[in-house]
């Protein structure tokens, strides 16, 4: 329930390599479609690192009237998710997602919180980075100490898109469980 996408963050509390290894190796021990273990990542931490990173990435595309967040409230850390081509399969959307959620609990338990990213200028990114062509973009996680309040709401009239109110409380709507369950 404390695993949340947050999106503002005290960016002046710091992550560590070391912190950000450990999320990476929850991954490493995780299930991988037939074991391929085609995933890489690369990390950010530093602040002059993060600050050219964070131009590269697009964020909360329902909320049309904010740019992302400002600074003083931009992650603190980044892990780059990456697909070897020489391992990729078709099933390794599968592992990125187990990946990310092993990251984002991993994260939650220390007391941080992140945000999957997918609009990503890739080429920038990778200019950026130098990231060999072998290796396919996947997502950013952005990460950090969460600075905002995120609330799950009642899914109503079938409409998905989050919200903020105008104390900046972002609100989610999820459908009910028995919408979800079929019988």
């Amino acid at each position: 329930m404390k695993n949340r996408s947050y999106r503002r963050f005290h960016e002046s509390h710091a992550m560590s390599r070391e912190v950000l290894e450990s999320l990476v190796n929850l991954t490493r021990l995780s299930a991988s479609a037939a074991n391929k273990q085609p995933l890489r990542f690369m990390l950010s931490w530093e602040k002059e690192k993060n600050q050219n990173l964070f131009p590269t990435l697009a964020w909360a595309g329902y909320l049309s009237d904010w740019d992302g967040p400002i600074e003083g409230e931009r992650p603190s850390a980044y892990i780059i998710m990456l697909a070897d081509s020489e391992l990729s399969t078709k099933w390794t959307a599968f592992d990125a997602g187990i990946a990310c959620q092993s990251i984002l609990l991993g994260a939650t338990d220390l007391g941080f919180g992140g945000c999957i990213i997918g609009s990503v200028q890739r080429e920038v990114l990778r200019s950026l980075l130098a990231i060999p062509p072998q290796y396919e973009i996947l997502l950013v996680i952005a990460l950090g100490k969460p600075r905002e309040i995120v609330e799950i709401e009642p899914l109503q009239n079938n409409q998905v898109e989050y919200w903020r109110d105008n104390d900046g409380v972002h609100h989610v709507p999820k459908r009910s469980l028995k919408d979800i369950i079929l019988t």
